[in-house]
């Protein structure tokens, strides 16, 4: 944009500025407490000896003065002549009083003020009020502040302005007064502050509101400048006061120099105390000390910056908690041993070569503090704890001491010494400790790295605040003590002693510590015998390791509580001597140590003695490192101790034995190689590494010096072991041995004495000792056969099982009674391996009741043999039996010449054959028929070959094919109550697989079997199990779906059980149909059933008339005619189809008459399997004969019991 051309037409004149008129002019004096009691003074004016309330002193003193961080006298000035421009500041002046008793008032100072700020604006609308509470104001002054009174003009002028107001009292009972009225006139561009003084007069009724109205318009144009504030008020006492035993100091100045208040600093020598008789305070402030110290202090008292003293001071002055304690309740001893520490003289740290001391306290109390913070942070600067103890407070500080008291297992209780650690996952590396500097007169921060924490951590940082501190050198060794704690003094022990010890120990002591569970090695007890000063016998030689090498000493505790250690001259026994005496005799049951540069004793300071039930006391200490503060303070290398044995590496365990063994674990038998070697002295780890056939090592980290393997294997078995030290490094060399297992493939031992004992006709007793194999006792079998051949040519293999494997735990069982036979019995353990002996007992049992044989069937011998239906078996000419069937067919067979024997395809079919008996049993009604099973049987190797072999060759029990022990056969029967040859005609339908058949009442059950003639329809006939049932209904599933109206025909037979096994027993029905089922375990073994069949007979009965339904008391009138008995129950009398032929075999019958009359007799016209007539008659003496009613009972025998 182009600048417009100049108009010289155009007349300029500069706008009339009315002068500032208002100007504020306000001095201010303030009166800082300085300290309670008498203080020292001024830090320069005390270093360079002037006299207090010189004019040298007051000028030297205002270098300690600070301003605003500004001190009002250079520090270069000269004290004795200062010059004008060596003042920072100028119409400052000072004037102090130094806490003394009868010091005099500050002159000028008779009106006690208090500023307190409002800053409120004050508007017309809007008047502000304060109220006085303190009935002891006399006045009260009111500042009123206004940031600018001019008015710009529309010519450009600027003039003043002018603001009315009025304050009013309001007081407590009501009454107003206006006191000011003023209008404030004139111009000011800066704050202009008028103040107005307001006097209260006798009888004021307090509180009086303050209130401070405007009456001028509010401005509401920017053009006008005249708002107002009120600022402030000042409450005045007038009273002019000395403040006894109150160091203070007034500082005058104006408002033009400060605007505000300004910010006050002093560098003082503050607070005198009492210090001891024999010390002097150094110019550092510190305290030396000269003579014996006898507990009394000066008269005079002094300043010193020694944390000791100061803490002393403010426990027993009224400024600190003089009211509480005494004197004499404070061990004064503790604190002079602390202040002698605090005050040596070490390195400030500089790197000038100046020294400082070791901790002293710079700092200013002035807030409320609970009393146990205050009490710590002064303990923290120099390194002290405060305990109370026997009526008497005492501080005990950390710096170096020598040991005071020893421990071992034998000075504790049962339960030993318990470490704990607090150590963290992550540790501080660098620390900032924060300093207050005197010379920048602000928190200074001085960095203190660890790099050997650093080198695992990283950098991890800690702000420390170093109470009390204004030395960079001390702030320094804070933090490297904070770093030396926390890596080195995490570890804590605690422990119970006796009173005797307990007593002895005070919080701070320094403690050696015997502990052999840690050193790995018992290297102290009790002494049995003090000899003399140079001699001692001890408690124990053979479990204490009592060596006189490599610079052993011997410690111990003297009658008077004291601990003393001397160099050991010889060893002999028990007995140990020293090169020089001690300063007593020791005393028997006294506590002894050795020590040597091999295992050092541990050492810790004590932190805490509890007493425990007026018995016991329990200590509690920290880890402890003498040469920490020689590393703190000089950077020195920490020494360390060798406190443990275990950390050297040990040698490898010996008498490494194993040996194999099978046990039960959770409650299965188990084989396990037991590994065992003798425990190598402090060691608690072993590392165990083992392998089978030369497999890779497997490695085991153990606890205890034995190691078991379980679950072993066949084959050979290496293995190593090592020692492992406390670092959890291994021995150089591991321990070795070998061993050749079997694992579990050892076949049980055969059963012995097998013994048998009748029970009854139908049941036996096996007895036999248990068996000794732990395998077989848990989790194995004993497997009991039988066969029906009883000329001692009966073996596992040809019998088949009698009843199902018993637990292997049992010695004794009841079997069926076969009669005539033979019992074999074999072990099984878990694996299935079974005994290499069969045990036997032959049976012949003689019948002790008669029976009638009403059936014997032999399907073996029948013509032609095994004539009954078969599945998955067939009838071989090769071996004369009925065998299982193959697995392939004659359709799998590609090359006929090859096939060597066409009976035996493949491999055997290990689901399973079955053989139904050719016919069925009908007895012709109900009757509880006694079978007897009749098998002789033998497993034999169809196919010699090892590929038809699935099982684990480890369980073979034989390779040559003599034996075939996985085979089995068993006898089953299925009854019927009906007619077995029944077949009743109804109507079916099928919906998917279920087949419904309908007749009314049919009275079937679920779970009955019958066959199914389907004579219309697509169903196919068989033999089915009924699902469901109705009243009129039943349902079977078919193996094919389909879908087949209702109605349509078909006819079905009686109903049949399940089929059941059975050796001997007895079995209730009217029908009886037999099958028998093979089973093999093995492809490559196959059972052939040589004889097969089963003998039914009936047992013999007799009934009485006691119980018949027509007879009363088992007496039966016989009427005048022939008189009609039916039996209880029927009797069998023979049936066609069975050995019996119909009424073949008849009950007898037996008639007792009761009070038969001379000439009365009986006679049996028929009897029946139901019953029998009976005629009783009389023939008189002419031979006469005629029916007679007389009572009578009958007994009828004969066989079966019919229902």
């Amino acid at each position: 944009m182009p600048i417009p051309a100049f108009d010289e037409n155009t007349r300029l004149t500069d706008p009339a500025v009315t002068d500032d008129v208002l100007a504020s002019k306000q001095f201010q004096t303030i009166v800082e407490i300085l300290g309670e009691g008498v203080i020292e003074g001024f830090a320069t004016a005390s270093k360079e000896g002037h006299t207090q309330g010189t004019q040298n002193y007051l000028n030297a003193m205002q270098k300690d003065i600070f301003l605003n961080g500004s001190p009002i006298l250079i520090p270069s000035a000269n004290s004795l002549q200062p010059i004008p421009s060596d003042f920072n500041f100028q119409n400052v002046t000072v004037e102090e009083r130094f806490g003394t008793s009868d010091q005099t008032p500050i002159q000028g100072i008779s009106e006690i003020e208090t500023e307190n700020s409002v800053n409120v604006a004050v508007t017309k609308d809007n008047p502000i009020s304060r109220s006085i509470t303190n009935t002891s104001v006399n006045a009260v002054r009111v500042t009123i502040g206004f940031p600018a009174l001019q008015k710009f003009e529309d010519d450009g002028d600027i003039n003043g302005a002018e603001v009315a107001l009025n304050i009013q009292t309001i007081e407590n009972d009501g009454t107003t007064t206006t006191v000011i009225t003023d209008t404030v006139k004139g111009r000011t561009a800066s704050t202009y502050f008028r103040d107005y003084k307001i006097k209260f007069a006798s009888g004021t009724s307090f509180p009086v509101t303050i209130r401070v109205n405007r009456t001028t318009d509010d401005s509401t144009e920017t053009t006008l400048q005249n708002s107002s504030i009120w600022s402030s008020f000042t409450e005045i006492i007038n009273e002019q006061r000395a403040y006894p035993n109150t160091a203070h100091i007034a500082i005058r100045f104006d408002a033009e120099t400060f605007p505000t208040i300004p910010k006050r600093m002093f560098k003082l020598r503050g607070t005198k105390i009492k210090i001891p008789h024999n010390a002097t305070v150094r110019t550092d402030g510190s305290l030396s000390y000269s003579g014996t110290f006898n507990g009394t202090f000066k008269t005079d008292t002094a300043w010193t910056n020694d944390p000791s003293w100061i803490l002393y001071d403010l426990l027993t002055t009224s400024k600190g908690f003089g009211d509480q304690i005494d004197t004499t309740q404070l061990d004064v001893f503790s604190f002079y041993s602390a202040s002698v520490y605090c005050a040596e003289q070490v390195d400030d740290g500089t790197g000038t070569g100046n020294t400082e001391p070791r901790f002293s306290t710079n700092c200013v109390i002035q807030n409320q503090k609970q009393a146990y913070n205050l009490i710590n942070d002064l303990c923290s600067v120099m390194r002290v704890m405060p305990f109370y103890s026997a009526g008497t407070i005492s501080i005990t500080q950390d710096r170096p001491t020598d040991p005071s008291y020893l421990f071992n297992l034998s000075n504790v209780t049962e339960q030993g010494f318990s470490y704990t650690s607090s150590s963290k996952n992550s540790k501080v590396t660098v620390v900032n400790v924060g300093y207050f500097d005197n010379e920048t007169q602000q928190i200074e921060y001085e960095t203190v790295e660890d790099t050997a924490l650093q080198a695992k951590y990283g950098i991890v940082t800690k702000n420390l605040k170093g109470f009390a501190t204004t030395s960079r050198g001390q702030a320094a060794r804070l933090g490297k003590w904070f770093l030396y704690t926390q890596s080195n003094e995490a570890e804590l022990v605690t422990f119970v002693t006796t009173l005797e010890s307990g007593t002895l120990v005070r919080p701070g002591a320094v403690i050696n510590i015997a502990d052999p569970l840690r050193a790995g090695v018992r290297r102290g007890g009790r002494i049995k015998t003090g000899v003399s000063t140079t001699q001692i016998i001890v408690d124990d030689e053979n479990n204490t390791d009592l060596t006189s090498l490599d610079s052993a000493t011997l410690s111990v505790i003297l009658a008077d509580g004291t601990l003393e250690t001397r160099t050991i001259d010889s060893i002999s026994g028990k007995t140990i001597t020293v090169s020089s005496a001690f300063s007593s005799t020791p005393l028997g049951n006294s506590v002894w140590v050795i020590e040597n540069t091999t295992v050092q004793l541990q050492t810790f300071r004590v932190i805490g003695v509890t007493e425990i039930a007026q018995l016991n006391y329990q200590i509690t200490a920290v880890a402890h490192n003498p040469t920490k503060y020689a590393n703190v303070e000089d950077g020195a290398v920490l020494a360390t101790r060798t406190i443990t044995t275990l950390t050297e590496i040990k040698p490898s365990p010996s008498s490494l034995q194993s040996i194999e063994q099978i046990v039960v674990f959770n409650n299965r038998a188990v084989s396990k190689l037991f590994i065992q070697w003798q425990p190598v002295s402090g060691v608690t780890e072993y590392m165990v590494q083992y392998r089978f056939d030369n497999e890779n090592f497997i490695t085991q980290r153990i606890k205890r010096p034995d190691f078991t393997i379980f679950e072993t294997k066949k084959g050979t078995y290496e293995i190593r072991v090592f020692s492992y030290n406390a670092l959890g490094k291994p021995s150089t060399t591991p321990a070795t041995t070998s061993i050749t297992t079997i694992g579990k493939t050892a076949l049980p031992a055969d059963v012995q004495n097998l013994r048998i004992e009748p029970i009854s006709d139908q049941f036996v007793r096996l007895r036999f000792d248990k068996s000794t194999d732990v395998d077989v006792v848990h989790g194995g079998n004993v497997v009991v056969r039988a066969t029906n051949l009883s000329d001692g040519s009966g073996t596992f293999t040809n019998s088949v099982d009698v009843i199902p494997a018993l637990p292997g735990s049992i010695n004794e069982t009841i079997v069926p009674n076969i009669v005539e036979g033979e019992y074999i019995l074999k072990f099984r353990d878990d694996g299935g391996r079974l005994s290499s002996g069969e045990t036997s007992v032959i049976v012949n049992s003689p019948d002790p009741f008669p029976k009638l044989a009403v059936f014997t069937d032999r399907e073996d011998t029948d013509s032609p043999p095994f004539a009954g239906a078969k599945v998955d078996c067939f009838v071989s000419d090769d071996v004369n039996g009925l065998v299982l069937g193959s697995l392939i067919t004659l359709d799998d067979v590609t090359d006929f010449d090859a096939m060597a024997d066409f009976d035996f395809l493949g491999a055997v079919d290990i689901t399973g054959g079955s053989y139904e008996f050719a016919n069925t049993l009908d007895l012709g009604g109900k009757q509880p028929l006694r079978l007897r099973r009749h098998m002789v049987t033998q497993g034999f190797y169809p196919n010699d070959l090892f590929d038809k072999r699935t099982a684990n060759i480890d369980s073979w029990t034989d390779f040559d094919a003599a034996t075939a022990f996985n085979v089995g056969a068993s006898l089953l029967v299925a009854t019927t109550d009906l007619d077995p040859d029944l077949s009743i005609s109804a109507t079916y339908g099928q919906s998917g697989t279920t087949i419904t058949i309908t007749k009314t009442d049919h009275g079937y059950s679920v779970g009955d079997f019958v066959v199914i003639d389907f004579t219309a329809g697509s169903a196919t006939d068989g033999n089915y199990e009924i699902i469901s049932k109705s009243d009129n209904t039943f349902s079977v599933t078919s193996a094919t779906s389909a879908t087949i109206s209702s109605g349509t025909s078909c006819t079905y037979g009686a109903n049949f059980s399940r089929f059941n096994p059975f050796v001997n027993g007895t079995h209730v029905g009217r029908g009886f149909k037999f099958r028998c089922e093979m089973d093999s375990d093995d492809p490559a073994q196959s059972i052939e059933i040589d004889q097969l069949g089963y003998t039914a007979e009936l047992e013999s009965r007799t009934e009485t008339s006691l119980g018949n339904a027509g007879a009363t008391n088992g007496l039966i009138a016989s009427g005048t005619s022939t008189k009609s008995v039916t039996f209880t129950n029927s009797f069998f009398t023979g049936q066609s189809g069975t050995s019996i032929a119909a009424d073949s075999v008849k009950p007898s019958i037996g008639i007792t008459i009761e009070n038969a009359q001379a000439g009365d007799f009986f006679t049996i016209p028929s009897i029946t399997s139901t019953g029998f007539t009976i005629n009783v008659k009389n023939r008189d003496t002419s031979g006469n004969e005629t029916f007679v009613n007389r009572d009578f009972k009958y007994a009828a025998t004969g066989f079966g019991r019919g229902s």
